[in-house]
């Protein structure tokens, strides 16, 4: 449907591709007022949803010039040039909001953590433990909310947190 965009004037194309990342990036994007003379809402609906995810696509997986210019073969030449050309020169934006995106999706995010190394020698109860002990404070921001958590781990604990973290990556990875 990316070809729809054909009914706008070449020059008009980077003004409105420029509208469509402000509105990625969570500014004003364009208003279908404006446009209402070239496109139906169906048409506009459609054309807005597959620029989107052209870009999204383009930003989000890093593609080359050449691997863009493929997705945008439907395009004459000067269209193409205007969409590529406002890709390229908010790829930085783009990125961060789509990266803002993702972070969004849960309620709580990790802002920083700090750790702590212990070695307990010994406690009321017993003369020698010479046990190590992890402390990890990990701050969180929960619906604009700073709050701060304290766990305290032995060393069977931590290997479980790591392993938990391990398959966590190699998941994420293969989403990639």
């Amino acid at each position: 449907m990316i070809a729809l965009l054909d009914k706008l004037p070449p020059e008009e194309c980077p003004k409105l591709i420029h509208r469509v990342v402000d509105g990625l990036c969570g500014r004003s994007g364009p208003r279908r007022t404006e446009y209402s003379d070239r496109w139906n809402l169906t048409e506009w609906m459609e054309l807005m949803k597959s620029i989107s995810s052209i870009i999204r696509f383009a930003v989000g997986r890093g593609c080359s010039d050449q691997e863009v210019q493929q997705l945008l073969s439907d395009l004459n030449k000067a269209r193409a040039e205007a969409v590529l050309q406002c890709v390229w020169s908010r790829f930085d934006e783009i990125r961060h909001a789509l990266v803002d995106r993702t972070n969004a999706i849960s309620s709580t995010q990790l802002q920083d953590f700090n750790w702590q190394l212990k070695l307990v020698l010994c406690s009321d109860k017993l003369s020698a433990l010479n046990t190590p002990l992890l402390n990890l404070s990990l701050d969180l921001k929960e619906n604009g909310i700073q709050r701060s958590i304290n766990i305290e781990m032995n060393k069977e604990e931590l290997q479980t947190l790591i392993s938990a973290l391990e398959a966590a990556n190699k998941v994420v990875l293969q989403l990639k």
